[in-house]
């Protein structure tokens, strides 16, 4: 008996199986004319899996249901299988792997389209919380594939199909490429990985979205139900879907389930500065000649140390700095993740060194006089390093600050592989 798979044609999760089919050269065979709602709902069906979810694999043994573990059977099929890597901590963090895509990317993705497409309540506030735990993942996928072509090893292995066709459904159908760029090496994994030919055979020509789908309005927007009251029992004529009743007072349904003004930063509730951040941004940008005369002493001039206070970071861990890109896109990395404070501050990383280990340093002008608990609350590269208030009162702290500005070279004695600016 020939393994069978019951799914439709376009289910990312029957893609899993087959894609690692391909590889392993064992021949799966996806069942024809498969309807969702209705092939999943015969007795021969809830048989497999008597609660109709999709997909599931028809084995000589008896049948397989939840998408990875028949992916991971097939995989197990073929004796000393690469796509399981060549060692006990590679098998690990193929499985490590293959959890964080189900748990922390496939789960957000699925929280965010599912009330778009009317499978479940739409709820804005749920929708926030799920695209904010989406790129925090993402972010996290993104730090580890600055330096790895593959999740593990140096070719593909199961995990790798697994996230990929867990990416599929959000770059087809929610993640535009404004969205994307944020993480320029989940982008460049992605498009790598499905343009391998054992995963385009399956996947066909695959395209970015160019936007995300309108909510369906007959989900939208969901309502917390309070016990009926005699005065709203005719309340069934919604279904008309004509002009919709005005809220009554004491309808606090329609209230909690409006969106509520996010809160303030508490940056944002700070005395007025005399130093505005935006304008010492476009001093620094548009300064091209002079600029110890004329980018440095406007700094100087704009400066607040009311409203605002310098740092300086040092990395504490230098000693792994060898490679000169994998320091380059470390740092690169973090930048991109401090993008939530670009209201607030300017920086500048420099990477000092012509031989590794790469030292890195930066400096930092944030608004207020602590490093902002937003920042090391959300961006996880801060407790890499070291932080030192600025005592602008010290000549040489304060020599140090125009340097680090000015990109001065030789840094510190060394000379700069890169500088970076964050504004």
């Amino acid at each position: 008996m020939a393994l069978v798979l019951h799914a439709g044609k376009t289910n990312k999760n029957a893609y899993k199986t087959l894609i690692a089919a391909e590889y392993s050269g064992v021949k799966v065979e996806l069942t024809q004319n498969f309807e969702m709602g209705v092939s999943n709902k015969t007795p021969e069906f809830l048989k497999m899996n008597p609660i109709g979810k999709v997909p599931v694999l028809e084995t000589p043994d008896g049948p397989i249901f939840e998408s990875n573990a028949i992916a991971r059977y097939v995989t197990r099929l073929k004796a000393d299988n690469p796509l399981y890597g060549s060692s006990p901590i590679e098998y690990g963090h193929i499985e490590q792997w293959i959890d964080f895509s189900s748990l922390e990317i496939d789960t957000n993705i699925l929280h965010w389209f599912r009330p778009i497409i009317g499978r479940a309540v739409y709820l804005p506030l749920f929708e926030e919380a799920s695209i904010a735990a989406l790129k925090r993942a993402l972010g996290a996928l993104n730090t580890h594939l600055d330096s790895n072509t593959f999740l593990v090893g140096h070719s593909v292995t199961l995990a790798d199909i697994v996230m990929t066709c867990n990416l599929y459904l959000g770059f087809s159908q929610l993640m535009t490429k404004s969205f994307t760029s944020e993480f320029p090496h989940v982008e460049r994994y992605f498009w790598t990985m499905v343009n391998q030919p054992n995963f385009s055979k399956i996947l066909g020509e695959v395209k970015q979205t160019e936007s995300v789908p309108p909510v369906q309005s007959a989900k939208k927007p969901y309502q917390l139900k309070e016990p009926a009251k005699p005065k709203q029992k005719d309340e069934p004529k919604k279904e008309s879907k004509k002009v919709p009743a005005k809220p009554k007072e004491t309808d606090v349904a329609e209230e909690e389930e409006a969106p509520k003004p996010k809160p303030k930063n508490p940056l944002d509730l700070l005395p007025p500065s005399k130093m505005i951040l935006d304008e010492w941004k476009r001093l620094y940008s548009n300064t091209k000649t002079n600029f110890r005369e004329v980018a440095i002493k406007g700094f100087w001039d704009m400066y607040d140390p009311e409203g605002y206070s310098l740092w300086f970071c040092d990395y504490k861990y230098n000693d792994e700095n060898t490679v000169s890109f994998v320091t380059l896109n470390k740092v690169g990395g973090f930048l991109q993740r401090m993008d939530l404070a670009r209201k607030y501050a300017f920086g500048k990383m420099l990477v000092i060194g012509s031989d590794p280990p790469y030292k890195v340093k930066g400096l930092w002008l944030f608004r207020g006089q602590e490093v902002p608990q937003f920042v090391i609350d959300e961006c996880y590269d801060m407790e890499l390093y070291e932080w030192k208030k600025v005592d602008i009162s010290d000549e040489a702290q304060k020599e140090r600050v125009n340097q680090m500005i000015e990109d001065q070279e030789p840094f510190e004695g060394e000379p700069l592989l890169d500088a970076k600016c964050f504004k």
